[in-house]
């Protein structure tokens, strides 16, 4: 049977308007507040997926070792090795347990904890990194409206170095498989206005959101960020990903929310209704039945 574990390892802090795009702050205010920065404060929500073979993790979070002036721009707070403490400490994991990692897309804050400063130091050393190949092509020449969410100095030659160990599969198109273990497939879908080929891994009861819809507030369709290189094609893509949401019934993950770590929705029309929310605990860590 395929478990599922949503891991909260930290925290970091945006701008609330960045995050909200041309959304008034009067309407984003009430559903989460800002600080006296005006930034808004959300997790680094990673998950884990356990099959009969297999540990997959889904993104990383943004790492421990950027320094205290990123730290304290960005808000972040978590402890040292967070998810690898978390992974030791809830499920009796260590680093080398872990086969797969999906990376969704390569901004700081999802591929952050992939490893060190040191190119060659994986925390996760025996994973496949199953990356998106159009994806990391752009992430080396993104525009420059982009380019700051990218640190290509830290993930470059660590993509570099699994590869060396046969240890990256690239992933192509828009859909398609991810990996498969027996009976259990995850697959991967695209969308395309946040960042060039932003994959959404799924199965038959889970898509991880990543920064499509980055928190339940996110979910209305004109609710998008303002970090997005395209807002219009973001709102196309919702409207894509919402249908077969609800017609194949999946939760979705959202990967940001402090408060709600996933929800399933229908529509009305062309709107999304929110059905239910799973609000998130104070644990760091929580095993969901899906």
């Amino acid at each position: 049977m395929t478990k599922y574990f949503i891991i909260h390892p930290a925290v970091f802090k945006l701008d609330g308007g960045a995050m909200f795009g041309i959304i008034p702050k009067p309407l984003w205010q009430k559903a989460i507040a800002a600080d006296e920065l005006n930034r808004i404060q959300l997790s680094l929500r990673v998950m884990l997926i356990q099959t009969k073979n297999k540990n997959i993790l889904i993104d990383t979070g943004v790492g421990d070792y950027h320094g205290e002036k990123f730290d304290s721009r960005f808000g972040v707070e978590g402890s040292k090795n967070p998810l690898v403490q978390i992974l030791k400490e809830k499920i009796n994991l260590n680093p080398l347990d872990i086969t797969d990692m999906i990376i969704s897309h390569l901004h700081f804050d999802h591929v952050g904890g992939l490893g060190s400063d040191d190119p060659q130091q994986l925390v996760f050393p025996e994973a496949t990194l199953h990356i998106h190949r159009q994806h990391y092509e752009y992430s080396l020449n993104p525009t420059a409206r982009d380019s700051g969410s990218f640190h290509p100095q830290y993930f470059k030659g660590l993509i570099a170095f699994a590869e060396n160990k046969g240890k990256v599969h690239w992933l192509d198109g828009k859909d398609g498989v991810i990996l498969n273990d027996g009976p259990d497939t995850i697959n991967f879908k695209c969308s395309f206005g946040h960042t060039p080929y932003l994959m959404h891994a799924w199965d038959e009861n889970f898509i991880y959101m990543a920064d499509l819809v980055p928190t339940a507030h996110h979910v209305p369709i004109p609710w998008v960020m303002g970090y997005d290189i395209a807002p219009g094609q973001t709102t196309k893509d919702k409207e894509e990903f919402y249908k077969f949401i609800s017609q194949t019934k999946k939760t979705m993950i959202f990967e940001h929310d402090i408060k709600t770590w996933g929800a399933t929705i229908a529509l009305k029309g062309d709107e999304p209704e929110i059905l239910q929310k799973f609000p998130a605990t104070e644990d760091k860590m929580m095993q969901i039945f899906i």
